[in-house]
């Protein structure tokens, strides 16, 4: 008979089991990195090497989805997640699966945030895309800029069709080039500085009528969509939006294993009034089965499997899936996050880019870290343990997770602070 409820720590190895946690392959034999002090170079590359883009397919028909931040202390944040669960890999991977042409699997759109979605979703996007041309669903200042300046925006559509890829600068300057009334750039107009031809790129982006071709040291190069999504994506007929929801739903619902409604909902950032119908329909076709956890009601995918047992060694980025929901990491987990990249320093409780560490199927301890690539070296900022957990073996294991953390990242050592109640001296 199927289970009608779930304890939270099943709920848990469901959740780490449909993250893909639990199957990490390509490490560097810890004992050996930790005796050569983080430089066992040979040893990543080789282990790099056994992961392909099969790896990268399977881990992202798990999660769904790889969320995009600028932030660079460390690593960019999409490169993340395939360490956490697969360990040291070739990053070149990610670049071309999302930009090179011919290799191209994931395309950059807003899924739960900025992402890197696989193409097959694209169908299930379009929705959105036309929700913004008619300057819905969009940041305000984007679409207000669109809608003040309706000929302006073509003007830098024209642009990016005659002359793509383009960033936001070199549209500026075709622009001057073309004696065009461009108007003033950057000041007030703009959103974190944004000037008033990046905020017509943006539009044009959520619309889908540009996309990202590449990126320049981080900067998007914009080109027409139709040069760099395949024509066998874009002429796979469009899908109603209720068809669209349930899939993006059940994309979810498998990323997830176990999750309640809103937390279903919050994945791809769709609105309640979309999601309440269509929860019904997933469950009539048992794509979703309503399920008891601890008192709450919950949905598990189908495909979901509930592990008697997992065992994880990894250090999570602020922007992984498995912590886009706060609240839900405590529930299920009883692990407290907050990230505190937008706190000022003397506010800040653990440090600035925190990673936490899951070991077995807990979160033990959280650190601090940057990367100081000038003098090839790891900082441990700070490292916090959890209260009830044992001290020797997290010690252990996270030290063996940051050897193979600097050796993928190509630093040479590791710098270890005294902040924090983890690590007590430097090494």
């Amino acid at each position: 008979m199927p289970k009608t409820s779930l304890s939270i720590d099943e709920a848990g190895r469901a959740t780490l089991s449909a993250q893909g946690f639990g199957r990490r392959r390509g490490a560097v034999d810890g004992q050996q990195q930790a005796a050569e002090g983080g430089k066992n170079s040979k040893a990543v590359f080789a282990s790099e090497n056994r992961i392909s883009a099969r790896h990268l397919t399977s881990v992202l028909k798990r999660i769904g989805l790889i969320q995009i931040d600028s932030v660079n202390v460390l690593v960019r944040a999409h490169y993340f997640p395939l360490f956490s669960r697969l360990g040291c890999y070739p990053q070149q991977l990610i670049d071309a699966a999302c930009y090179v042409p011919g290799k191209r699997k994931l395309f950059e759109y807003w899924g739960h945030e900025a992402c890197m979605i696989p193409l097959e979703l694209h169908p299930c996007l379009r929705w959105r895309m036309e929700a913004a041309r008619n300057y819905v669903g969009t940041w305000q200042n984007v679409a207000r800029a669109a809608k003040t300046r309706p000929d302006f925006v073509e003007e830098v559509f024209a642009i990016v069709k005659q002359y793509g890829p383009l960033g936001a600068g070199d549209v500026e300057n075709h622009l001057k080039e073309c004696h065009l009334n461009a108007p003033r750039v950057g000041g007030s107009a703009g959103w974190w500085g944004w000037s008033e031809f990046k905020l017509a790129l943006e539009w044009l982006f959520w619309c889908g009528r540009i996309t990202t071709a590449s990126r320049r040291h981080f900067e998007r190069l914009y080109d027409v969509t139709e040069r760099v999504i395949p024509q066998e994506i874009l002429s796979i007929p469009t899908p109603s939006i209720e068809e669209a929801h349930r899939k993006l739903l059940s994309v979810a619902g498998r990323a997830l294993g176990v999750a309640s409604e809103a937390e279903l909902r919050d994945y791809f950032r769709l609105s309640t009034d979309a999601v309440r119908p269509r929860i019904p329909e997933l469950t009539e076709a048992g794509e979703l089965i309503p399920i008891d956890v601890a008192g709450s009601k919950f949905y598990i995918h189908r495909e979901a499997k509930i592990p008697r047992q997992i065992d994880c060694q990894a250090l999570i980025s602020p922007f992984d899936p498995l912590l886009w929901d706060r609240k839900r990491t405590q529930r299920i987990f009883g692990f407290r996050y907050r990230i505190e990249i937008y706190t000022p320093a003397h506010k800040r409780e653990h440090g600035y880019y925190v990673l936490p560490f899951l070991l077995g199927q807990r979160f033990v301890a959280r650190v601090d870290l940057r990367a100081d690539r000038k003098r090839k070296v790891l900082q441990v900022l700070a490292a916090y343990t959890e209260p009830d957990i044992n001290r020797a073996s997290t010690v252990e294991a996270l030290r063996n997770e940051l050897n193979q953390l600097a050796a993928w990242l190509g630093l040479e050592g590791i710098e270890y602070f005294r902040t924090g109640n983890l690590f007590t001296g430097s090494r």
